[in-house]
């Protein structure tokens, strides 16, 4: 290989974390695609749906300031998993316009989502004496 070869990516890229909302992507069409990295002038897509390079597509992306629609080409697509029921295709998508792909919020530590909840106190269970307050308050 040579030493000089340079990046010709406009903006760096980034892998999107599983729990975000930039981890998916939905065609306006209503296919759901599973984002494998992304950057604010595109993302290289995974999914079941045939995509086919030079054409057009509208793409739903949640970003940290809300839904966005975003006109994009697919630069090139290719043929990703094959198995006896399903292919998976890959595409890279071009956008028109750069979108804003930071990660949104502050990262959650994995021992923190792994921690299961304890459970609250229980409500006190009622006596007959409550009872008979409750219903001689509720008569005056």
């Amino acid at each position: 290989m040579r030493a000089d070869i340079r990046e010709r990516r406009r903006t760096g890229r980034r892998m999107p974390d599983g729990r975000e909302p930039l981890s998916h992507v939905r065609l306006r069409a209503g296919r759901e695609l599973t984002v494998v990295n992304l950057s604010a002038s595109g993302a290289l897509v995974e999914g079941t749906t045939r995509l086919l390079p030079g054409t057009h597509v509208d793409v739903h992306v949640v970003t940290r300031h809300g839904r966005v629609l975003v006109r994009s080409r697919i630069v090139r697509a290719y043929v990703w998993g094959v198995q006896a029921d399903m292919v998976r295709y890959r595409g890279a998508l071009a956008f028109e316009r750069l979108v804003d792909t930071a990660a949104a919020g502050y990262a959650i530590p994995d021992v923190l989502l792994d921690a299961v909840a304890s459970p609250g106190p229980l409500y006190p269970s009622s006596s007959v004496a409550d009872d008979q307050l409750l219903d001689t308050a509720l008569s005056a």
